[in-house]
């Protein structure tokens, strides 16, 4: 008997399994708007082929990857250093515990150190609360260091180009 099995186990006759998705599939089973699987494809996150009819579609390991990149945005992970981790995994192929291992901790002593600044920062910020930011000079949140100082004096801050 040809068939699909649906979730609970019991084959679906008549239904022939699928290797590729939809866009609109993709963003339905991975709760992520067809926008953002677009921006994803353009940064090189995910990739997709086109059909005759000019149409997109994914292999089914792009649902993995889908969700390795929302739980890496979720931690504050920058989209390139996420692009740059993906690269490192085979394509065509779903990742697996151990690829999200290998990941995981090539990120891990970055989150370490981003927790480190956070916590010095909540620390800092209730001694400053109040200052209303009028000493640039001794400002260790705005100005660490008095580091504007080198670059001249003046409202270095507010405004202008970059």
């Amino acid at each position: 008997m040809t068939g699909t099995k649906n979730r609970k186990g019991i084959i679906q006759p008549g239904k022939s399994v699928r290797r590729e998705l939809t866009v609109g599939e993709v963003a339905e089973r991975s709760d992520v708007a067809v926008s953002a699987l677009h921006f994803y494809e353009s940064k090189g996150l995910i990739s997709s082929w086109r059909t005759s009819g000019n149409q997109r579609r994914y292999s089914r390991d792009v649902l993995r990857r889908v969700a390795i990149i929302k739980v890496a945005q979720s931690t504050g992970i920058p989209l390139a250093e996420i692009r740059e981790a993906l690269a490192t995994l085979p394509n065509g192929r779903t990742p697996t515990a151990r690829d999200w291992a290998k990941l995981s901790v090539g990120w891990r002593e970055d989150l370490d150190q981003r927790i480190r600044q956070l916590s010095q920062l909540r620390d800092r910020l209730e001694g400053c609360i109040g200052c209303g930011c009028l000493s640039m000079d001794s400002c260790p949140l705005r100005n660490p260091g008095d580091q504007a100082a080198e670059q001249g004096s003046g409202a270095l801050y507010l405004g202008g180009e970059d």
